[in-house]
C-alpha cells in the first residue's frame, strides 16, 4: 500500500520558500534595496523560478503583505467568535500580540513600503484593515446589544481596540520591550484591557 503524503505540493513549497525569502529580506533591506537575484539566492531557487511564481518584483511584495494580513484577521476572526466572554479582553490582545511578534518582518514590510506604493497601501486597506474594523466593529455593536458594554460608537471603538494592540505589538521601540517573555505579554495585555475596559479616571 502506497504511504500517505501529507507535505504541499513542492511548488508550493516553493512558492512559500520565495515569500518566506522576501519577508526577511524587505524588511531587513527594504523593497528596491532588494534585486531578484537576492531573492532566488535567499530563497534557494534559480532567478527565473521567481518569475514562474510571479509576474514581478512587485508582485512578491504584494503576497508577502497581504498574505500576512490576512492570517491575522483570520486569527482574529475566530477569536473573537469563540470568545467565552465579553470580558475576556485581555486574553484576545494577549495572542494579538503575540501574534504581531512572530509576524514582525511582515509589519516591518508593511510599515516601510506603502507609503511608497499607493496601490499596496490601497489593497491592504480594502482587503484587511476594512475587514478587521469590520469584524471588531460587530463584535463590539452585539456585546452593546447585550448590555455589556455602554453605548457608543461600535466602530470607533474598534478602532481604538486595533490599534491599541497594533501599536503595542509592531515595534521594538513601542510599548513590548524586545525578546518580551510570555509573563510581561500577559502583564500588557491585562493593562491594554484594563484601560481598554475601565479608562484611567477614578470612578466616583
Amino acid at each position: 500500500m502506497q504511504a500517505f503524503n501529507s507535505s504541499p505540493p513542492v511548488e508550493i513549497q516553493t512558492r512559500d520558500r520565495i515569500i518566506n525569502a522576501a519577508r526577511r529580506l524587505f524588511a531587513a533591506k527594504g523593497f528596491d534595496g532588494t534585486t531578484t537575484r537576492d531573492l532566488a539566492q535567499a530563497a534557494g531557487v534559480a532567478e527565473g523560478t521567481l518569475f514562474r511564481h510571479f509576474a514581478n518584483k512587485k508582485a512578491i511584495l504584494v503576497e508577502v503583505a497581504t498574505n500576512g494580513w490576512v492570517e491575522i484577521l483570520t486569527d482574529l476572526l475566530t477569536e473573537l467568535s469563540e470568545m467565552g466572554s465579553y470580558k475576556a479582553v485581555a486574553q484576545v490582545m494577549r495572542r494579538r500580540m503575540w501574534n504581531m511578534q512572530k509576524n514582525m518582518d511582515m509589519m516591518r514590510v508593511c510599515f516601510m513600503e506603502v507609503q511608497f506604493h499607493p496601490d499596496l497601501r490601497d489593497r491592504i486597506q480594502t482587503e484587511v484593515i476594512d475587514k478587521m474594523t469590520d469584524v471588531a466593529e460587530a463584535f463590539f455593536q452585539t456585546a452593546m446589544d447585550k448590555g455589556v458594554y455602554r453605548r457608543m460608537d461600535a466602530k470607533l471603538v474598534a478602532k481604538v481596540f486595533l490599534g491599541m494592540f497594533a501599536v503595542a505589538g509592531f515595534s521594538d521601540h513601542t510599548l513590548i520591550e524586545p525578546n518580551a517573555s510570555p509573563q510581561e505579554m500577559q502583564q500588557m495585555a491585562e493593562g491594554l484591557a484594563d484601560i481598554f475596559l475601565n479608562g484611567v479616571l477614578v470612578k466616583e
